[in-house]
């Protein structure tokens, strides 16, 4: 509970003040069904297709994706477009509740946008890093390279490849999920010998297909014992909503003075629309992706993605704000404690599995699971062909413990059959 305690920015607010707030920050923004406004190539969504209709007036979320605010640019930073300075107000409110208020930032000390998701989140990072070393450092693009687990998110391997960096893959022990520290020195050494000389760090907090979560020490005591430029990225793209509630002793957050960044996902356990992630990153090192050449751009273009709707950053405001700190711990426990029912099924039958103690992952060996039950319930392989050699269940919001009664009951028949 210190956590909830601690809370700057986050709070529950009642529904007719999230209402009002949304409804004025639209004001605050051009309104192009009203206003004379002759110079941006926007409008509001099309009138032959998307209408005004009565019932907007109560889903305020509707009414932002209606009025079609542009998020361009990085609100934490210098000037935004004036036009849609209601709305962008709101997204630093969601900044500052996961920066600080989640995350342990200090106040003012990040920059940070909600982007089309974390693929490209993570791909911000990498390229901000990239030309940090570039720019601060005069590093060549030979000797950088990126550092990720074998785990890592398909993101990372196409960050390198659009950025053109090497990716090293650090091996991982197949039961427990965890980093290989003597096979990450080797292959830090060996790259120090290939004249590699400045490190992007990927931490998994919450991997896709097991949802394990790296402890960014290993690679931070190897880094420095060899005496090498590094920055450390967390990939929190699944995890972000759920470990820093759960484990509540976490120190994957700012407090760890080497790390920068953090990607969340607003679009899986916050059920916010398709198409949301968050990028945070510490003061000083977004400046690094600044395009100068977007001037006709109000204040300055520090994203990948350039325009991006404002109605997703508004979605995650009015999740955040409903629920409030108290009600979101209470629903990731409520979401833990079906995963612990879960894994209490499963070790009655034998059944070998993984679970990051923190998160709402299970990720069975395939050979415990029937292709036809896998298919009746939706599990996903890690890979879809027949070398595949596990499938997870996903504890969402959607999945109660009927659902799973019923798929343990079908899996127990199995097993004994």
């Amino acid at each position: 509970m210190a956590k909830i305690i601690g809370m700057i920015y986050w709070k529950k607010l009642p529904k007719e003040e999230r209402k009002t707030k949304i409804q004025n920050a639209l004001k605050a923004n051009v309104n192009f069904a009203k206003d004379t406004s002759l110079g941006y190539p926007a409008s509001k969504l099309d009138g032959k297709v998307f209408f005004d209709a009565d019932f907007l007036k109560d889903a305020p979320v509707l009414q932002t994706f209606v009025a079609n605010p542009n998020h361009i640019g990085c609100h934490t930073l210098g000037d935004s477009e004036s036009a849609f300075k209601g709305t962008h107000e709101l997204e630093k409110e969601v900044l500052n509740v996961l920066a600080v208020d989640v995350f342990k930032s200090k106040p003012n000390e990040f920059d940070g946008y909600i982007s089309p998701g974390g693929t490209e989140a993570n791909i911000q990072a990498i390229w901000m890093y990239r030309n940090f070393f570039m720019y601060k450092k005069e590093a060549k693009l030979e000797e950088i390279v990126i550092l990720a687990s074998e785990d890592t998110h398909y993101s990372i391997p196409k960050g390198a490849n659009l950025l053109q960096l090497d990716w090293l893959k650090i091996p991982v022990s197949f039961e427990n999920r965890v980093i290989d520290k003597t096979a990450l020195e080797e292959i830090i050494v060996k790259a120090k010998n290939n004249g590699k000389k400045y490190f992007i760090v990927i931490s998994n907090m919450g991997t896709t297909m097991f949802g394990s979560v790296d402890n960014p020490e290993d690679y931070i005591t190897i880094l420095e014992k060899h005496n090498v430029a590094f920055k450390l990225h967390i990939d929190g793209a699944y995890g972000g909503f759920v470990y820093p509630f759960s484990n509540e002793n976490s120190t994957i957050n700012f407090s760890n003075p080497n790390i920068s960044s953090i990607t969340i996902d607003a679009h899986k356990m916050l059920q916010a629309p398709y198409g949301t992630g968050i990028f945070i990153c510490r003061k000083g090192l977004i400046e690094n992706v600044l395009t100068k050449e977007a001037q006709y751009v109000e204040g300055m273009d520090l994203t990948l993605c350039g325009s991006r709707s404002g109605a997703n950053a508004i979605a995650v405001w009015m999740i955040l704000f409903t629920y409030g700190p108290h009600k979101w711990f209470e629903k990731i426990s409520v979401l833990q404690m079906r995963t612990q029912f879960l894994c209490n099924e499963l070790d009655k039958l034998n059944i070998k599995y993984f679970r990051e103690p923190f998160m709402n992952i299970v990720t069975i060996h395939a050979e415990f699971i029937p292709k036809e039950i896998a298919e009746k319930y939706d599990l996903v392989p890690e890979t879809h062909n027949h070398e595949n050699k596990w499938y997870k269940i996903v504890l969402m919001n959607h999945v109660e413990v009927q659902h799973l009664t019923t798929f343990i009951d079908e899996l127990k028949a199995s097993v004994y059959a």
